[in-house]
């Protein structure tokens, strides 16, 4: 296995959901920004859509979100879920250093309904997948420089106080938070189901004029056309 595969492998091992943080941070803020910049401009996207849109807030600005999230579950819950659920969490994310807010921009699949009609219904699946590498990215990224994480989820709840206070689009779409900052001790203790049970590899016979791809199929050679799905 080459050094780069390993490193690679090593920070997904490392990337685990760590809930006790404390309201520091292990890197200064301009390399948390540094790296989350670096997941923005390499992460794929269909058709290079580039839909993901990330905002990042930290530390006075990271209380005034989960202030804000403190006082929409307090509005929208009974007093037994908000004192048993909301209110001990909410206080856990808000005593961390930031947080990282994951945004669908609608835009630029919009823009190409009236030349793949066809393939409409897929768009929303694809930009959240698209959502989904960039947090798998960011979240390994911070976990490598000593930073502890776990993703949330609150909306619809906060979204549109969340808008207005930081002034974002209210078209595009808050998928996740990504809480982050300095570990007070090592994540919980996780099982794994058997690879072999969710892993299938079939492996064909080489014909000539065929060639083979890393997912052991063969697949004809050609040049991507200017219609292909570019990643």
């Amino acid at each position: 296995m080459s050094a780069i595969a390993s490193s690679f492998i090593e920070g997904l091992k490392g990337r685990r959901s760590i809930y006790a943080l404390t309201n520091e941070s292990t890197v200064p803020n301009e390399r948390i920004e540094g790296l989350i910049s670096e997941v923005l401009q390499h992460t794929p996207s269909a058709f290079n859509t580039q839909t993901t849109r990330i905002v990042v807030l930290l530390k006075e600005q990271h209380e005034k979100l989960w202030d804000i999230a403190y006082e929409t579950a307090f509005a929208a819950s009974t007093p037994e879920m908000f004192e048993k659920l909301y209110k001990p969490r909410i206080a856990m994310f808000r005593a961390a250093y930031g947080t990282v807010l994951f945004y669908e921009d609608p835009a630029p699949f919009e823009a190409l309904k009236t030349k793949w009609p066809m393939l409409v219904e897929k768009f929303p699946e694809w930009s959240l997948q698209t959502s989904g590498m960039h947090q798998l990215g960011v979240w390994t990224l911070l976990e490598t420089e000593g930073l502890g994480a776990s993703l949330q989820h609150y909306s619809p709840l906060i979204d549109d106080r969340v808008s207005h206070e930081w002034d974002i689009p209210a078209a595009w779409s808050l998928q996740a938070q990504l809480v982050f900052g300095k570990p007070i001790g090592p994540p919980r203790e996780k099982t794994f189901e058997p690879v072999e049970k969710r892993l299938f590899v079939h492996v064909l016979h080489e014909l000539p004029g065929l060639d083979r791809t890393p997912a052991g199929l063969f697949l004809e050679v050609h040049e991507p056309s200017d219609h292909e799905n570019i990643v």
